[in-house]
């Protein structure tokens, strides 16, 4: 719209400033101002959604002074069949019922029955695309699915005097019925006798499993979900037992562990906790070597690549147990294998030293020797400042058939070079994202405990956002995948979508709601809403809350409300249980100024518009017509003489303004005067998503400012709104977001006056096939052609065996 400035009457003039103030933010009745009782409303509070506060969780966010949750402590023994690749334990459980409940039975997680043959995960796996064609890998992954043994297979289930127990598989799950309830602040011990076959990761996709390297005959075994895990009894939900399938991961309590590991005697094992028997286990030149990592400044090698290479060929036949402890942990991984090289760095963590580790083979290097340790070390930094201390001893990055996994202290991460040895820049980035991914999940759910079950994006979307800022902190222009605005603006826009507060195994387009969406408004909420020193003091504030205790998401919105003293249920409601999307839009602007009441001043500026104007084209092409008042006597009067002037001030208009100016003080009549300009910028909400508006207003003079209006400026209209811009300067340009801060998923009307945003195009060239009689006649050529070379070459032999004769002859 051009900007033309608007008359208002002179009764107005004084009350102007104060009238345009008053109306840019009334709203219109339209139909988007609903009211606030309405669930739908952006602004209605979320107090009715959550949990009521008591004394197990409190209104703060907090754990309340009656917050309880179990406990189970493990000894495990275990070994690991080579010859076979499967499992074989004997797990001993220690219960804790620390709730105010009496217990009648207790629930366990087989997370290996996924594999079983019937199962609901692979009873509910949708078919995939199979025409117009598929790959060999997932034809192979079908086929392998069909025939693969899998599941646990449990030898015995008793209590603490050997004495059998009632037990009952329910998928992925088993209930041990108890011969006496527990009751509260008692404890009981269950063993459970069991062994499994392990899955080849590298076919079937699992968290855990093998990966056989066909030229030495070896394999790299990723072993987790590997023994009966006690599932999660909470407060406000009992007993977390949803089947597993597949992709709503893991709901543990927390505990000590002490696991005792066999395996063949050349290889070298990776584990959650500390190991308790290095000198049954290690050379002494290994131990040497750690105790030299533990203070070096770059990673060292434990073991040598070329110490793993050659131990890769040992068959010994002889076994190694290696012992681990570890301490108020919710689960427990390892890694075995004969080709791990060993890196390890010491690394200052708050008062303690944490050895950063790494394990992998000769067909992960250069890669991994540069990276994999210094991204734990980056990670134990980053998450470090923004959550808590790191607390445990060690954290380990395994390279194996798992692609990204993470466990308490150890995760398994696949990127590898090509190889010769060269990798892409996507490899070399993803390794480092991976890494800084995997570790970071100690902090969460590792340690902040949540329900991963039920919650996807409290571990993963916070854990992808902390992994965002670590990547920034890495190197200048990381190339992020997640966490800025614009890069989720395709996900956004499109369709087949479901809130982020949606169940683990009901999320549609898994990787954007539960890992991008929530990292991305976690950035937005800190660069845009809050800003960093109020979103770091609230995101703190939650770490160090929930620190080995198991938050719901009310646990999370209340804590960065109360800590950050911001109500952010709007936000709430928009980004995490809500599909609506950003897109604000700039629809139209006006411009006001003040009306002097000078009569003489108002005719002057009427007539310079007047005259200023270009003819209509009806007077353009009238001009030169013979008019009938011209050749007919008497028509003329008055109204057509040049003493005729309709825009002439009367002196009476004269007095009347000169009264009304003798009845102003000094300050009223200084208003009166100002040239400034009075905009009113119209802002549609066309995505439903209200956000704050973020406006670059561009002047005439080559300046410009940033101005932002926080969310609340939708609460009356979330539709619409209007907004007053008081200026002396002349507006030439607006536009909206123009750092790209809030995932405004439409450009093209996020500017004034209107801008063309391009889309291309490619060109390419029409193929013509050639029919079947050509293709018939390139072959008789081609035939001809073979055969002309042939009597050539024949040719060309018997000629060189004549040149020849006379030197036989001789």
């Amino acid at each position: 719209m051009s900007r033309v400035p608007q008359n208002i009457h002179l009764v107005f003039a004084l009350l102007a400033v104060v009238f345009l103030s008053t109306a840019a933010s009334a709203q219109s009745p339209e139909s988007g101002n609903r009211k606030h009782s309405d669930p739908h409303d952006p602004f209605a509070q979320l107090d009715p959604w959550w949990p009521t506060p008591g004394q197990t969780r409190i209104a703060s966010g907090a754990p309340g002074p009656a917050y309880w949750q179990q406990r189970a402590d493990y000894e495990i023994d275990v070994t690991l069949d080579d010859d076979q690749q499967r499992i074989i334990g004997v797990a001993r459980i220690r219960y804790h019922n620390q709730s105010p409940h009496t217990l009648p039975y207790l629930w366990l997680q087989l997370d290996q029955n996924r594999f079983r043959q019937g199962s609901d995960g692979i009873a509910t796996t949708t078919a995939p695309t199979l025409a117009p064609k598929v790959s060999f890998g997932v034809m192979k992954s079908i086929l392998a699915s069909e025939i693969f043994d899998g599941g646990y297979r449990i030898k015995s289930v008793s209590d603490a005097d050997g004495k059998p127990l009632v037990h009952t598989d329910v998928g992925t799950m088993m209930r041990i019925d108890l011969p006496t309830p527990l009751a509260p602040g008692e404890q009981t011990q269950v063993a459970i006798d069991y062994s499994y076959n392990i899955v080849d990761a590298k076919v079937i996709r699992a968290r855990g499993g093998k990966e056989f390297f066909e030229n030495d005959k070896n394999f790299i075994y990723e072993i987790a979900q590997w023994f009966p895990r006690v599932a999660a009894y909470t407060d406000y939900g009992a007993w977390q037992h949803k089947s597993f399938l597949g992709r709503g991961e893991f709901t543990l309590e927390l505990g000590n562990y002490r696991v005792r590991i066999t395996v063949p005697s050349e290889m070298i094992v990776a584990s959650t906790g500390t190991l308790q028997n290095p000198d049954a286990v290690l050379t002494d030149q290994w131990k040497q070597r750690l105790d030299e990592a533990a203070d070096a400044d770059k990673p060292v090698f434990i073991v040598t690549p070329e110490e793993a290479k050659s131990n890769q060929s040992v068959r010994t036949k002889t076994t190694k147990t290696w012992d681990f402890e570890a301490k108020n942990v919710r689960d427990f991984a390892f890694a075995a294998s004969r080709k791990f090289i060993w890196d390890a760095m010491g690394v200052n963590v708050g008062s303690q030293n944490v050895m950063a580790m790494s394990y992998y083979p000769n067909e992960a290097e250069p890669l991994w020797s540069k990276y994999s340790t210094e991204s734990i070390a980056h990670t134990l930094d980053v998450y470090g400042r923004y959550a808590f201390e790191y607390p445990y001893e060690v954290a380990i990055s395994v390279n194996g058939p798992v692609y990204g996994m993470e466990y308490p202290m150890i995760c398994f991460n696949g990127p590898r070079p090509e190889e010769d040895g060269t990798y892409s820049k996507e490899t070399k980035y993803g390794l480092i994202s991976v890494v800084i991914h995997e570790v970071g999940h100690n902090f969460f759910p590792m340690i902040v405990n949540s329900d991963e079950r039920q919650w996807t994006w409290m571990d993963e979307g916070l854990n992808t956002f902390l992994q965002y800022l670590a990547e920034q902190e890495w190197e200048e222009d990381y190339p992020s995948r997640r966490g800025d605005p614009e890069k989720i603006v395709g996900y956004m826009r499109g369709g087949n979508q479901r809130a982020i507060m949606t169940g683990s195994e009901e999320i549609l387009q898994f990787g954007n709601n539960a890992y991008a969406k929530p990292a991305t408004a976690l950035n937005i909420l800190r660069e845009t809403i809050l800003g960093r020193e109020l979103f770091d003091f609230a995101f703190r504030e939650y770490s160090r809350r929930w620190k080995f205790k198991r938050p719901t998401p009310s646990d999370f919105f209340r804590t960065m409300e109360d800590a950050s003293g911001v109500d952010l249920d709007w936000f709430w409601r928009g980004w995490f249980y809500g599909t609506d999307h950003v897109d604000i839009a700039i629809e139209d602007i006006q411009l006001y100024k003040i009306e002097s009441g000078d009569p003489d001043e108002q005719a002057e500026r009427t007539r310079q518009e007047r005259d200023g104007k270009e003819a209509n084209i009806t007077d353009t092409r009238n001009e030169g017509m013979r008019h009938r008042a011209d050749w007919q006597p008497g028509l003329k009067d008055f109204y057509n003489s040049p003493e005729y002037d309709e825009l002439k001030v009367e002196e009476e208009d004269r007095k009347s303004f000169q009264k009304f100016l003798d009845g102003l003080n000094s300050e009223e009549r200084a208003i009166l005067k100002r040239t400034t300009n009075f905009y009113i910028v119209d802002f549609r909400n066309v995505g439903g998503l209200v956000m704050p508006i973020l406006l670059r207003v561009h002047y005439s003079d080559n300046s410009s400012e940033m101005m932002m209006f926080p969310a609340q400026i939708w609460r009356q209209n979330s539709k619409h709104v209007s907004k007053l811009i008081v200026t002396d300067k002349e507006i030439v340009r607006l536009e909206l977001d123009p750092k790209r801060q809030t995932a405004d998923v439409e450009e093209g009307n996020n500017h004034w006056p209107k801008k063309m945003v391009p889309s291309r195009f490619k060109l390419f060239k029409d193929e013509t096939k050639k029919n079947p009689m050509q293709k018939a006649s390139d072959a008789q050529q081609a035939a001809e052609q073979k055969k002309g070379k042939q009597s050539d070459e024949e040719i060309s032999s018997d000629k060189q065996d004549a040149d020849d004769a006379p030197a036989k002859g001789k």
